[in-house]
């Protein structure tokens, strides 16, 4: 008996996942995309906002966000894990998510390294708690027998999403300047975010 042909092109369009990874997958490709937006020149607008900004805050802020990220995850998953059902899990990813979207915002009104510390910290125990819930959610809807080409297809859409719009925040922040970038990075990310809502009906109790 022959079997039925895969075309690759139709993995890229999502054609081939369920309905709950289609929109995990949709909801961080937006997001990754809008923060790819400032992640490559973040550096930048430290040394040009922050009183004293040079190479040193810049690492030390990514260092303060890394470190808070990893140490709180272990913990937060555990939490996450002991309350049964996954209705606990979309909405400390939804809440958080929104949330984490919002945080860039904060970049606006800070001018202190001291400042940018605390909230690198905040965003780091932010997303401690949404991407173990994230990853839980996608384990447990991926699709079997598929496990390996959904993961795939989320990494690839992924970073092309960063990819296509590295270039596009340097022309953003050079023309219309970092306070416009920002406002577009979070309300690109909010775009992505709301698209976890249509999970929600197909959310195991």
């Amino acid at each position: 008996m022959a079997h039925r042909r895969t075309n690759p092109l139709r993995s890229y369009f999502l054609l081939h996942v369920n309905m709950v990874i289609r929109f995990l997958i949709i909801s961080d490709v937006i997001w990754v995309g809008a923060m790819g937006l400032l992640g490559p020149i973040f550096a930048l607008y430290i040394v040009e906002f922050i009183d004293g900004g040079n190479a040193l805050v810049a690492g030390v802020a990514a260092a303060i966000y890394l470190v808070t990220k990893s140490l709180l995850q272990i913990p937060a998953a555990a939490i996450i894990d002991k309350i049964r059902g996954e209705k606990d899990d979309f909405w400390i990813l939804f809440m958080g998510s929104i949330l984490g979207a919002s945080i860039p915002l904060f970049y606006l009104f800070i001018h202190t390294p001291l400042h940018l510390y605390i909230v690198q910290f905040f965003y780091g125990a932010v997303i401690a708690f949404t991407f173990p819930s994230y990853m839980a959610i996608f384990t447990r809807h991926i699709d079997k027998t598929r496990e390996g080409m959904d993961w795939g297809i989320y990494f690839t859409l992924t970073d092309l999403s960063a990819a296509a719009t590295a270039s596009i925040g340097g022309v953003l922040a050079t023309t219309l300047g970092y306070d416009v970038l920002i406002v577009a990075v979070v309300i690109v990310s909010l775009l992505g975010v709301s698209m976890l809502y249509a999970i929600r009906s197909r959310i195991r109790p």
